[in-house]
């Protein structure tokens, strides 16, 4: 009997909640950071304008042209970050792909002396790596997890994070634009709807992260508040020097 086979099969409780969140997506992080980051920005600039008592209208402009702005440079950031992160990954692969093909007795004694150095005894993490190094692309799979610390197969899209920035800033970037759209003419309508959707953010990100929803929100709600705060005073200051 294999070591395997006479292994106990899984406590039920262990089988139906051993399952994890989705860390390596291209998704998540610019999602939540553009969201954040059109929510707070957007509130500021246009905070930072109304203290200079200016029009409603102004403001107004000020907000959709900050969301235009702010959504495309967040795009195109993103788009341009995560690419090179993934040209860079695909170099290294190429890199350990050909020293795979011209010394493979050289990177299988590698992975040997790195299953050694984690405990395995010599004579079997030998046999794992053999084992594991007689299909190629398993091997550079196995080599680019262990010394890259990246799954081949799970690189995160440049495309992606691109829509999945421009999406969520904009959304966020609306918020504080959204009541003078809708005939308001006074500035804490929009900072009202602006801190509410940033204590929502923070606790929806809370619901992923596993974090405390309360904390996570107010921390959003606090950072938001504070930077509106400041630009508005900045705005009144500046405002009234010209």
């Amino acid at each position: 009997m294999s070591v395997i086979e006479a292994q106990a099969p899984l406590h039920e409780a262990h089988r139906d909640n051993h399952t994890h969140r989705d860390v390596n997506g291209g998704w998540l992080r610019p999602a939540v950071f553009g969201a954040m980051d059109g929510l707070v920005s957007n509130l500021a600039l246009m905070t930072g304008v109304a203290g200079g008592a200016v029009s409603s209208g102004t403001v107004a402009v000020t907000g959709l042209a900050g969301l235009a702005a702010g959504a495309f440079s967040m795009a195109a950031g993103e788009y341009t970050s995560v690419a090179s992160q993934r040209e860079l990954v695909q170099a290294e692969l190429d890199v350990e792909r050909s020293q795979l093909r011209k010394h493979p007795v050289d990177e299988m004694e590698e992975l040997a002396a790195l299953y050694v150095s984690r405990g395995v005894e010599p004579a079997l993490a030998r046999e794992v790596a053999m084992q594991l190094s007689k299909d190629p692309e398993q091997a550079l799979e196995i080599h680019a997890r262990e010394e890259l610390g990246i799954d081949p197969d799970d690189l995160p899209s440049p495309a992606v994070a691109a829509v999945s920035s421009f999406g969520s800033f904009a959304l966020g970037a609306l918020l504080p634009v959204l009541p003078y759209l809708l005939g308001a003419t006074a500035l804490w309508p929009a900072v009202l709807l602006a801190l509410l959707g940033l204590f929502a953010c923070g606790a929806l990100v809370a619901r992923v992260t596993a974090r405390g929803w309360l904390f996570s929100g107010l921390r959003q709600l606090a950072l938001g508040g504070a930077a509106a705060a400041v630009t508005y005073g900045l705005g009144m200051l500046f405002g009234a020097a010209l």
